[in-house]
């Protein structure tokens, strides 16, 4: 397993080995031993599995808030996806920067994401397929989410010709400048 670092150091790219033959493959996409032997000791409790069919379809940005903070660990078994995490976290260097990777059942990278991260994505093709797994089970009280066309955070979402698809909840949270400090 290849763990790399990218512009905002708590976030990783993650990626498994993968061993093909005539067959198919076989990859372990996730070791606990891996994990502890690069420094990372997290305890994954759920795994998500979201299919989005149009491409653009835009979900996030999302959090939740402690004491259930979720770090997540996101990877695309079918299509391709333009994965966002933002810091959130208020006593940060990198405070409202944000980390793009792009995530494809073709490149089998995977994006670690820890709490005090807003964590969105755009689907690139249709009839994508995303699992993630959380160290914190889902908690509708501590559902949090940051407005994914913040001016002060600027992210360039590829949109497809019809525009960005949203669900009414996403395209109504609040900007940076308004958020609570959850992870002060």
């Amino acid at each position: 397993m290849q763990f790399e670092e990218t512009d905002i150091p708590a976030v990783k790219i993650v990626t498994p080995k993968k061993h093909g033959d005539a067959r198919g493959f076989f990859s372990e996409v996730y070791k606990q031993s891996d994990w502890e032997a690069a420094g990372l000791d997290y305890r994954f409790v759920q795994d998500n599995h979201s299919y989005s069919a149009p491409v653009g379809t835009l979900r996030g940005l999302h959090f939740q808030t402690p004491p259930v903070a979720q770090d997540k660990l996101v990877r695309v078994i079918r299509g391709r996806i333009f994965d966002i995490a933002v810091d959130i976290r208020r006593s940060s260097p990198t405070f409202g920067r944000h980390v793009a990777v792009e995530l494809s059942a073709e490149n089998w990278r995977q994006l670690f994401i820890p709490a005090g991260f807003a964590h969105g994505f755009v689907t690139l093709e249709p009839d994508t397929e995303v699992l993630y797994k959380v160290t914190s089970l889902y908690s509708p009280a501590h559902d949090r989410g940051l407005a994914y066309d913040d001016p002060d955070i600027a992210i360039e979402w590829p949109a497809p010709p019809g525009g960005l698809i949203l669900s009414d909840k996403d395209k109504r949270w609040p900007r940076l400048r308004d958020l609570a400090d959850a992870f002060a």
